[in-house]
């Protein structure tokens, strides 16, 4: 097992590349998708359940771990690896995101964001500095620097501003973090859908060096056709011999949209939210299990899938434990989810390796086209 963190590239298929990110915890397949595991904990499943599903990394929240438990608990109780029993790698985001978008009366300064907690109100400062130290409290294995993320859409003198700020951020982050063997700090580049500005945060994270680095600022109500512009290019600005992570993303068609742009790591509450909610994705598209017409059905909710969900149970059980508000519903339906997300990932990662993407990628779309039009 490797000590020290590490990249390799072992085949492209057009701008899509497969390999491994290499830690001292365990192998990172990629491209990968990172199940959220927010609070510690991925909702409705256990950690062994989660890696039976095929996941390699999961990711954890910093703002809402340095709310509730505190950082400094979960410290003391040995780390978040094994407070959640999760022994393979995590990467935590920075807390940047969340203070910008859920905390209330944040006040934005040089020094970083004063905020309220969404929980009881308490007043936090959260800085580059302080993100850095209780991402070290929480031991994780991937370390996201701090940086600001605008919604769009904005003015280019409102990303501008934000982008030089989260560059000035991402000095400081590196300046904190330190050297630490073994564990991994990523740059984030910003600026919206503006080519000189991705172009001009790619340089000076480049220029600080990390270990890999995000695509920041898509998925934020740009679209998923600007995301894609986006990303026909931003990814070429970046070192070939280290990881590419894509924040926030996504649906199974923005996955392989991303994949094949040349992205390695991306991370979504949606499969396990989806579950949740009583919605399934499946390889003919999204399934809404409340719906009426499941109520009789005796198939599986995916006749294409491996899952406990789908080898064990029908729509019609399915249908009756949402309606029914049974914890079992939200439990299988996002066991589901993760494992259809996990599956697709090593379709996508067996298919660039053989050199097959293109045609992969047809048969996706053209189930999906399809839809969930089997008679019952």
């Amino acid at each position: 097992m490797a000590q020290r963190f590490g990249f390799r590239l072992d085949a492209t298929d057009g701008a899509a590349r497969t390999g491994v990110i290499e830690t001292p915890r365990g192998e990172i397949r990629t491209p990968a998708f990172m199940p959220v595991g927010t609070a510690a904990t991925v909702k409705a499943m256990l950690p062994e359940s989660v890696r039976a599903t095929g996941a390699d990394i999961l990711l954890g929240n910093t703002y809402h771990l340095m709310l509730r438990p505190t950082a400094e608990r979960i410290a003391h109780l040995g780390g978040l690896h094994r407070f959640m029993n999760w022994e393979r790698p995590i990467l935590t985001d920075s807390g940047g995101f969340q203070v910008m978008s859920l905390a209330s009366l944040r006040k934005l300064t040089e020094e970083g964001v004063r905020f309220s907690s969404h929980i009881d109100g308490s007043k936090h400062m959260l800085s580059p500095e302080r993100s850095m130290e209780i991402q070290k409290l929480l031991g994780s294995d991937i370390v996201m620097c701090f940086d600001e993320c605008p919604a769009l859409p904005a003015t280019e003198s409102e990303v501008e501003k934000s982008m030089r700020l989260s560059m000035r951020w991402a000095q400081r982050s590196r300046d904190a973090f330190g050297d630490r063997p073994g564990h991994a700090l990523f740059g984030i580049m910003q600026g919206g859908v503006t080519p000189v500005l991705r172009e001009e945060s790619a340089k000076a994270l480049v220029d600080i060096g990390f270990d890999g680095y995000a695509v920041g600022g898509l998925a934020v109500g740009e679209g998923q056709e600007a995301m894609f512009g986006v990303l026909d290019y931003a990814p070429g600005f970046l070192p070939q011999d280290r990881p590419r992570y894509l924040m926030g993303v996504g649906k199974p068609d923005d996955i392989v949209g991303a994949v094949q742009r040349g992205i390695d790591m991306m991370d979504c509450v949606l499969p396990s939210r989806s579950g949740r909610t009583g919605q399934a994705w499946t390889h003919r598209g999204q399934v809404n299990i409340k719906n009426a017409r499941h109520m009789d059905d005796p198939r599986p909710l995916d006749a294409d899938c491996t899952c406990p969900a789908c080898r064990s149970y029908s729509r019609a059980y399915l249908h009756h434990v949402f309606k029914a508000q049974e914890m079992i519903s939200g439990m299988l339906l996002t066991w589901h989810n993760l494992h259809y997300y996990q599956e697709l990932m090593q379709g996508l990662r067996d298919a660039i390796a053989a050199g097959q993407l293109s045609a992969f990628v047809a048969q996706f779309h053209a189930k999906r086209a399809e839809g969930d039009i089997e008679p019952i």
